[in-house]
């Protein structure tokens, strides 16, 4: 369709398509959600690609390949087991990942649904809905697709919805069906529709929908309130009626789903960076070797000595294929430097490390018997880096529970004491007033009662004990809710608008931050109630006392608690039906009605009386307001990222102490902004003014959010928090990010963040599911974070340094001698030096756990890497290589210096000493001198030469070895030991002050 000068969607509702010619068949996508990567046809070659992306997967390909095609002098098993071992792993790590995601989609697209085709109701997969079919859904069922309310059994045609996993709110929202079909409550006259809904394009805006209807009567517009989500519960409705309007992919839920992409930390991308390094040293020692080769042959006597003579086929060869095949043999033979031990030794200390954290008692929730639980392996040295934590705010920093505290009538404070208003100081009398505010806050809210069993109409206003406990409130927000069961445990039970009548609902929005409610009293006097923020409702009023109300509003904002302002306007039968005129003509109007609305609703709310304020407290989670203070105390900025309202926000972010009373909080609402100099700042946006700023003044909002010590984003849709996040990461500073939420609106900023969580709260288990880690309750993440990922941090920053210096020694000897033997070659780094480095990885705690929590400061430590002296070893043993006679003898003399100094060198480097690392550090020299003693000790007939032959029991049985042996180790460690004593002594650092000034316990806890 085209309207209005753009393209629309025109769906006719139980596909009945006009019979003429001119009708153009559209294409819709189907209802399928899809969150998965691979395919049973695409997982192969697009895993293998994935994979091969990686320098180091792509360089030991090139490697296996070379040694397949020249003879080299090493074989191919030593490059291409190791590396199909990293591929195969890895394939089936992300292969059960994406397996866990097509279940759970498959458990969304194969859910039973009820659809009206051919005159009656006929059940059906989810994933079989097709746009303009009319879908039942019933109470507590989620709603498969994008519909436009139809009918309800709901006399009015209402329903009430939950959007819990979209916005993450638990609150009850009103949905109004088409006027002209909400009495179409059977199948039968819902099949015998004929109407067309003309909607906009699918976009990922939640809260923003156009269309119109198209019915025998005049075209009706349709808004959000007509619209409901796919994603979204029934609530407190029996059942409804909907045609689907928007499906699958194009869904408002799905478009605001982030594409799953693999992340990498910010560890393997510095080991690219020290493998290009490294590249380029094995390509210059490579290219050296063969020219120094070449210079030496160019005597003829070296050239073809009487022991190595040469064939035709080599004599006749060409010089530059011997060129390049005399340097891919040396590229072989000095590839160790880059070492897919390495790679492998990592896969397996993040595989076996992230079992520490499901195993971690502090961070079992013991009330919903939950652990923490990891769901890849691959960012565990992330956690120790992180700068920014993206948080969302209900469900995650609260338990999204109200209680009633406070009250202000009539300029008197109330305290709630045992379910009854005690006023402050020793009055008795109730004053004038009071039963009129209880009665607006019991009436000036959308609540909704639920009944196990109907009881018959009655006073609204009587004792709570006179009702049936079966009675159960369902409310637009949270504070509703507590205030009507406030004023139910004070005797004023709100229990339906049969006495007094509801006329009409001015409904809540942002810019006017009220709402209200016109009721007729049984005397037949029109009435206005109207709660909102003090600065909505104040200066409106005329009456009342506004002075003391306002300095108590205050007074309770300093507490936390959520504050709101009630007043009222009574009505004469003039009045009254100049604003029902007034309303009927601006929700009736077809062009500018939101405009028109706001209008009429600024004209209603005036001249009122104020009756008090109430001050409700917002539950947080237990020790929130700690966990924050030590993420900053760690020099970690936490943001606030929610699709709440900016008042409810901006409280909730004092109460946990995100914000501080002292801070100068700028506000960028409705596109405006306030700042001042000197001050700790605090910044509040909203999503609106958000979209402004990145669109026009992006580096300007970035920088002055960096200047802020803490940033709230309110009003936010769940793609906005992804943006806010990718426009941090990808800054010039590039800082590690962190993500934390617990429901499906969350899912696209957690997927965006280096690191995502998700929090096993009451919204479902979407952000679970498409997280990184998943806790139980938000304060947890301090210890994730300042223990857990200290320890990772630090653990595989020494591996990945270590591996690279123990192969630089390896390397170093080939280099400088040529001397080799496959086997050495080949245990080097799978049996000789692997263990200890892979224990040390698992187990090492520069401090002690406790420290560390105590002293958030140390997480931003960065133990600076100690200079490795290799080269001064290499120094020291060439003064000894005179003592030796024979190659063999020689190289093994270096070998074994090199096994005992880079094992002794990594001994140093332990703080942590456990039984294992002691029989894996000691053990490991043992096996060698076993092995060798073995190797060179008997004739192997299986092997063609056996070159070692009892080369090690001769290199043992000279003193001068020994002692030679024991000098150079002594020589190589000893700078390292001197350093480490000067340094603590003179210049310590903080982890080490800590070391030394906490006394451990005897039984530490092992991470």
């Amino acid at each position: 369709c085209f309207t209005n000068g753009c393209y629309m969607i025109c769906v006719y509702i139980a596909n009945k398509f006009p019979q003429h010619g001119h009708y153009i068949p559209q294409r819709f996508a189907d209802n399928r959600i899809i969150s998965s990567k691979y395919t049973i046809w695409n997982f192969i070659p697009k895993n293998l690609f994935e994979q091969f992306r990686r320098i180091a997967n792509f360089y030991f390909l090139i490697i296996f390949l070379v040694q397949l095609m020249i003879d080299t002098p090493t074989s191919p098993i030593t490059s291409g087991l190791p590396l199909f071992f990293v591929i195969t792993v890895t394939a089936i790590k992300q292969g059960y990942e994406d397996w866990l995601r097509h279940k759970a989609d498959n458990e969304v697209n194969g859910a039973p649904v009820f659809v009206v085709r051919s005159g009656s109701l006929v059940q059906t997969r989810s994933k079989n809905i097709r746009v303009g079919d009319i879908v039942r859904v019933a109470k507590d069922e989620t709603f498969p697709a994008d519909l436009v309310l139809l009918s309800s059994d709901r006399a009015e045609g209402t329903c009430h919805i939950t959007t819990t996993s979209l916005d993450g709110e638990t609150n009850l929202k009103t949905h109004y069906s088409v006027p002209e079909t909400a009495v179409s409550q059977s199948v039968s006259r819902l099949e015998s529709l004929q109407a067309v809904v003309e909607c906009q394009q699918p976009e990922a805006d939640l809260y923003r929908y156009h269309s119109q209807s198209d019915h025998p009567n005049p075209p009706h517009t349709l808004g959000p309130e007509n619209l409901l989500l796919r994603g979204a519960r029934l609530k407190n409705t029996k059942e409804i009626f909907g045609v689907a309007v928007y499906t699958g992919m194009e869904s408002k839920m799905a478009l605001n789903y982030k594409c799953k992409s693999q992340k990498r930390s910010a560890v393997e991308k510095s080991m690219n960076t020290f493998l290009i390094i490294y590249l380029g040293i094995l390509l210059f020692e490579a290219i050296l070797s063969t020219i120094l080769k070449y210079a030496w042959q160019a005597e003829n006597k070296w050239d073809e000595p009487f022991y190595n003579q040469k064939t035709d086929q080599e004599r006749n060869s060409s010089q530059i294929l011997k060129f390049i095949s005399d340097f891919l043999a040396f590229l072989v033979l000095y590839n160790f430097i880059i070492p897919i031990s390495l790679y492998v030794t990592v896969e397996m200390q993040k595989f076996l490390g992230s079992f520490f954290i499901g195993w971690d008692l502090d961070l079992y929730h013991e009330e919903s018997d939950q652990k923490a639980q990891v769901n890849t392996s691959d960012l565990n040295e992330e956690l120790g880096q992180v700068e920014y934590v993206f948080t969302d705010k209900t469900g995650t920093l609260t338990e999204n529970e109200m209680q009633f505290r406070e009250c202000s009538i009539n300029g008197i404070k109330y305290q709630e004491i045992n379910g009854k208003l005690i006023p402050e100081g020793m009055t008795e009398d109730s004053p004038d007033g009071e039963e009129l505010f209880l009665k607006a806050v019991s009436l000036c809210h959308t609540v909704q009662i639920s009944y196990d069993q109907t009881d018959g109409p009655g006073d609204p206003f009587s004792h709570a004990n006179g009702f049936s406990p079966q009675m159960e409130y369902y409310a637009s927000s949270p504070d509703e809710k507590a205030l009507v069961e406030a004023t139910k445990r004070m005797g004023v039970t709100f229990i339906g608008t049969e006495k007094y009548k509801l006329l009409h609902v001015l409904e809540f929005d942002a810019d006017r931050r009220r709402m209200s409610v016109i009721l007729q009293k049984p005397s037949g006097e029109k009435v206005l109630f109207t709660k909102g923020a003090e600065s909505a409702v104040l200066p409106y009023s005329t009456s009342g006392e506004i002075d003391k109300t306002r300095v108590h509003v205050d007074e309770f904002a300093l507490k936390g608690l959520r504050t709101l302002v009630v007043a009222c306007r009574h009505f004469s039968a003039d009045e009254y039906q100049e604003v029902d005129r007034r309303l009927h003509e601006a929700r009736t109007a077809l062009q500018q009605r939101e405009e028109r609305l706001v209008e009429v609703f600024n004209f209603i709310e005036k001249d009122l009386e104020l009756l008090g304020a109430t001050g409700v407290e917002d539950k947080l989670q237990d020790k929130v307001q700690e966990t924050i203070e030590s993420l900053r105390l760690a020099g970690i900025k936490v943001w606030v990222l929610t699709g709440d309202k900016h008042e409810t926000a901006v409280s909730v972010s004092l109460s946990c102490g995100h914000f501080h009373r002292t801070m100068n909080i700028l506000e960028l609402v409705k596109q405006k902004s306030d700042s001042e100099l000197g001050l700790i700042h605090g910044l509040v946006v909203d999503g609106a003014s958000l979209s402004l700023a990145l669109r026009e003044h992006e580096k300007l909002f970035m920088e002055v959010c960096k200047n802020c010590s803490a940033v709230l984003c309110c009003r936010m849709a769940p793609l906005q928090k992804a943006k806010v996040v990718r426009l941090l990461k990808t800054s010039p500073e590039k800082p590690i990010t962190l993500a934390i939420g617990d429901g499906a609106n969350d899912v696209s900023m957690i997927q965006e963040a280096h690191v995502g969580i998700g929090i096993m709260g009451k919204e479902g288990r979407q952000a679970v599911r498409n997280s990184d880690y998943a806790i139980a309750r938000f304060k947890f993440l301090a210890k994730l974070l300042l223990v857990h990922g200290h320890f990772y941090y630090i653990r595989i920053a020494t591996l990945v340094q270590y591996f690279f210096y123990k192969n630089v020694c390896f390397i170093t000897p080939q280099f400088l001698y040529q001397f080799f033997c496959f086997v050495y070659l080949t245990l080097y780094n799978i049996c000789f030096t692997s263990l200890p480095i892979l224990v040390y990885s698992l187990f090492e705690q520069l401090v002690h756990p406790h420290v560390l929590q105590s002293k958030p400061a140390l997480y931003r430590y960065r133990d600076p890497s100690a200079a490795h002296t290799a080269h001064l070893y290499w120094d020291c043993h060439t003064f000894f290589c005179f003592v030796m006679f024979g190659n063999w003898t020689f190289g093994t003399l270096v070998f074994t210096v090199m096994v005992i100094t880079v094992t002794l060198k990594l001994a140093l480097e332990t703080h942590f000493w456990t039984w294992m690392n002691h029989f894996v550090t000691w053990g490991s020299i043992a096996f060698y001198f076993i092995f060798s003693l073995f190797y060179g000790g008997i004739i192997w007939p299986f092997l063609h030469t056996q070159d070692m032959y009892f080369v090690f029991v001769q290199l043992l049985s000279s003193g001068s070895a020994w002692f030679a042996i024991f000098i150079i180790v002594i020589t190589c460690l000893f700078p390292d030991v001197i350093k480490k004593v000067f340094y603590r002594h003179l210049q310590p650092t903080s982890t080490q002050k800590s070391q030394v000034s906490v006394r451990l316990p005897p039984q530490t806890l092992q991470l």
